[in-house]
């Protein structure tokens, strides 16, 4: 049986930009950067992994990830204040604020 995901690769048209969103949401940076083309993360046990590619690469699939974070509602607080703009608040399934669990 699988225990658990050791690493994930997602795409990205503008590296520096997602870099920078991912540090300042807290994750490390071992390998790469905003100028590389290919930029690891420490993710707790695992890892984040971003590849770049070509503006004119289109993508026709979409995909989630979801991260554990022990105050997400402080998290999503420093998201805004950073000039970020979510789509959606934190909430757990049953529509509740995660901070009220």
């Amino acid at each position: 049986m699988i225990e658990n995901i050791s690493a994930i690769t997602l795409a990205t048209h503008d590296m520096a930009r997602a870099v920078r969103f991912y540090r300042m949401l807290g994750f490390e940076v071992i390998y790469g950067g905003g100028d590389a083309a290919f930029t690891s993360f420490r993710a707790g046990t695992s890892y984040l992994n971003l590849i770049a590619q070509p503006a004119e690469r289109t993508w026709s699939w979409w995909g989630r990830v979801i991260f554990y974070h022990s105050d997400v509602d402080a998290l999503h607080a420093s998201v805004i204040a950073a000039g970020y703009r979510p789509d959606t608040a934190p909430a757990m399934p049953n529509g509740a604020s995660a901070s009220s669990t």
